[in-house]
């Protein structure tokens, strides 16, 4: 008997959810052959059987969060059967003949509990005391379910809400906007861009891809990371551009890479692309990480300026708002233009008001071009 484990995904991930098993307990496995689907913070990936087998037990049911390198399935292999290649890095272990009992005492001291920092800062939002929760996990670990669990203790009794674990993307978008609160200082410069020259088939991302490339431009502080803990800022000479997208599953944000060095034709097929892969739910982790810098044009929803949220490390992320028509002074009468609203949120700890208003008025003055 061979023991996988859930193997190390890459790109920092500690930890993700169980979503279909493709396998039983009973069946025969080849190498390569789709396991069982997971969920990391924004994907659905698929983890193949690393050898050609029985599957013995399922160590893990669906909806249940796995920690990297924790006990995922046990396989009988097959003697001499090739080794199939896995997502990430994998490791095995042979099965253990006996496991030991896991006690049910909750932990009494701070330096002996075992839990993941994704863990542990979800018990600092949750206001649950680690030492006070008894521990499920393998080796001791306490679980994410384990947190829920302690704080669900604490609600009313009798009838009430029906209460639900939130998973997967809103999960994650939970513990991006809980980090932002914790860390950002943010503030907000509204303004609003006269586009009565553009024309009325324009392409209202594709101008607002190529303003944020202008923005930058004229103050390329904005295009930054902010490591606050050890006090210091990274300025990107690329702009990578994270393109926030709503969908039924929650909020999506694939990164649209060196929007300053492509053509514009090249940019809209690599958004297109992204768009389709976010609701395939088959976007590659790399296509989610690495923004320097975010839009977010909720004005095809509604609405017309907002306060948003920046997720660090990035400093500053703009958002366009609801075109509207408006009375504006066009020589020495009035005239009915169309008008984008535009906010900009800023982490005032490393950029200055200043600094912003450079950034709004260089987006502006390239909105207000003509094509």
């Amino acid at each position: 008997m061979s023991l996988f484990k859930l193997p190390d995904l890459g790109e920092g991930l500690q930890e993700a959810e169980i979503v279909t098993w493709h396998v039983g307990e009973g069946d025969h496995v080849v190498a390569d052959q789709p396991l069982v689907s997971v969920e990391t913070e924004k994907a659905v990936v698929e983890v193949p059987s690393p050898w050609s087998g029985r599957v013995a037990r399922l160590l893990a049911a669906s909806g249940d969060t796995v920690a990297v390198g924790a006990d995922l399935v046990e396989i009988e292999r097959e003697a001499g059967a090739d080794t199939g290649t896995v997502v990430g890095q994998v490791s095995a272990a042979p099965a253990p003949q006996a496991a030991p009992a896991r006690t049910e005492a909750p932990v009494a001291s701070a330096s002996g509990i075992k839990a993941l920092p994704a863990v542990r800062a979800l018990a600092r939002d949750l206001g649950v005391d680690l030492a006070s929760v008894v521990p499920t996990g393998a080796e001791g670990h306490v679980t994410r379910a384990d947190v829920e669990a302690a704080a669900g203790g604490s609600a009313p009794t009798g009838a009430g809400p029906d209460w639900r674990p939130v998973r997967g993307v809103r999960r994650a978008m939970a513990r991006n906007m809980a980090a932002s609160g914790r860390a950002v200082v943010p503030a907000t410069l509204m303004d609003e861009a006269d586009i009565e020259c553009w024309a009325d088939d324009a392409d209202i991302m594709m101008r607002l891809v190529r303003a944020m490339a202008a923005g930058v431009a004229a103050s390329p502080g904005l295009n930054a990371w902010f490591d606050g803990a050890g006090e210091r800022l990274a300025v990107h000479d690329k702009i990578h551009l994270g393109i926030a997208v709503d969908t039924e599953d929650g909020l999506f944000v694939p990164v649209l890479n060196d929007i300053a060095g492509r053509s514009g034709d090249d940019l809209k097929a690599g958004l297109e692309a992204l768009k389709a892969a976010v609701r395939s739910r088959q976007i590659p982790l790399e296509h989610l990480r690495g923004q320097t810098i975010t839009l977010s044009n909720f004005g095809t929803l509604g609405g017309r300026h907002a306060h948003l949220v920046i997720v660090p490390p990035q400093v500053a992320i703009v958002g366009s708002g609801r075109v509207v028509h408006k009375v504006v002074p066009a020589g020495y009468a009035p005239a009915v233009h169309r008008i984008l609203p535009l906010s900009l949120t800023f982490d005032h700890r490393v950029v200055t008001g200043g600094e912003a208003a450079r950034f709004m008025r260089g987006a502006i003055e390239d909105l207000e071009k003509e094509g």
